[in-house]
């Protein structure tokens, strides 16, 4: 039965599907190709390396359960590699924690099995939008600026005390709603809203799983700049920096 498609794909965007049962790669593949992407396949975790390397595909469909290795794994050797294309988990694992620690492991969204193919490709294309949304609707913008920490939307580089820190792309995005909205406080469900565009069916700890891994990154340096504010969310500020000192 033909898979009707999810609304038009940008030609340009090739997705690399990793899935070790031939159904259900091949339901993925004929799905993607009917919605207009550029598909190529793996079936194990060596493999996914080396095609990911290899085409520098834009989206990432990636099993948890492969033969050789795990999707959380290959996930962490991508992002230790340096290449921190956008990630889509699928797996027949239900648990909450499953989901936390795929996200953690640097993957950007979770597909639970059995799956519509309608919901993966939605998921793709919320994911690629945010990969491609020009910053500011596409108007240049000067770097955001807070204390010593520098983020550029145009070049997608983040500084911190004048060092380059690298940063996946939800983690950039989840950086730019705190830095646009500096010494404010932004509460769990807005930043869904504004990073992931959904709600992840109201589990907040989504948000709490990355703001860990930005606070890694971010907050290796001295003063610590992202701020919990127990029960409400989280807050872009230097304790010892003063108020008003945020900058664009």
């Amino acid at each position: 039965m033909p898979v009707a498609p999810s609304g038009p794909a940008l030609p340009r965007h090739t997705v690399l599907v990793v899935e070790d049962d031939p159904s259900i790669r091949t339901l993925l593949t004929s799905a993607l190709h009917a919605a207009g992407y550029a598909v190529s396949t793996a079936d194990t975790g060596q493999k996914a390396m080396f095609e990911a390397g290899r085409g520098q595909p834009d989206l990432i469909v990636l099993d948890v359960g492969l033969p050789d290795t795990d999707g959380f794994a290959v996930t962490r050797n991508l992002r230790a590699e340096g290449v921190y294309t956008p990630v889509l988990f699928l797996t027949a694992r239900t648990d909450v924690e499953d989901r936390i620690i795929g996200l953690s492991s640097g993957g950007d969204d979770y597909v639970t099995k059995p799956f519509h193919v309608q919901e993966v490709l939605l998921r793709i294309r919320a994911i690629l939008r945010r990969s491609d949304m020009p910053p500011g609707g596409g108007a240049k913008r000067v770097p955001l600026r807070y204390a010593d920490l520098e983020l550029d939307e145009q070049t997608h580089e983040v500084r911190r005390a004048g060092l380059p820190i690298q940063l996946s792309p939800t983690e950039f995005r989840l950086l730019v709603c705190l830095l646009t909205q500096p010494e404010r406080v932004v509460g769990k469900k807005e930043i869904l809203s504004q990073v992931w565009h959904y709600d992840f069916a109201g589990d907040a700890r989504i948000v709490d799983t990355y703001v860990r891994n930005l606070r890694r990154k971010i907050d290796r340096f001295e003063p610590q700049l992202i701020q919990t504010i127990r029960g409400v969310g989280y807050c872009l500020r230097a304790e010892h920096h003063g108020r008003g000192a945020a900058a664009l």
